[in-house]
């Protein structure tokens, strides 16, 4: 694989990670507050990737990087916090074959920030894929 496409390998196994989240995320929701699985969820990632940050030596003084770019990782975490916290409870709710699906609305809206706020550009390739992913949430959610 050439070095630029390295970005679908590492796409695909986030889509495969997060397909195992939903179902090891039910599996562990299972008797437990969602809020202090969320917790434990959240610990073990920093613990993971503390070690990953160690062991390829990319620690970096606090001060690197803008104040702008600190404030947008400190509102990408509560967001990534509140998603948890959200799909947790979820997860405690109803089977993880409905909540993924309806989870991954969040690429209809990565898609629609991405051409709003970014600037990206909107191909009907893009419009299209986004509109099935919207048909098969309602058509997974309304079973």
């Amino acid at each position: 694989m050439s070095k630029q496409h390295w970005w679908l390998a590492f796409a695909l196994g986030s889509a495969g990670f997060a397909g195992l989240t939903a179902v090891f995320g039910k599996l562990g929701v299972a008797g437990m507050s969602s809020n202090l699985a969320t917790f434990i969820r959240t610990c073990v990632i920093l613990l993971f990737t503390a070690s990953i940050v160690s062991v390829r030596n990319e620690w970096a003084a606090p001060d690197q990087g803008s104040d702008r770019s600190w404030m947008f990782l400190v509102l990408s975490a509560l967001a990534t916090g509140a998603s948890w916290l959200c799909y947790y409870r979820a997860l405690q709710l109803a089977p993880a074959s409905r909540v993924a699906p309806i989870d991954k609305l969040s690429v209809v809206i990565a898609i629609a920030l991405g051409v709003g706020i970014l600037g990206e550009p909107l191909s009907w390739k893009l419009a299209f894929g986004g509109a099935l992913i919207v048909s098969g949430a309602v058509l997974i959610a309304t079973i």
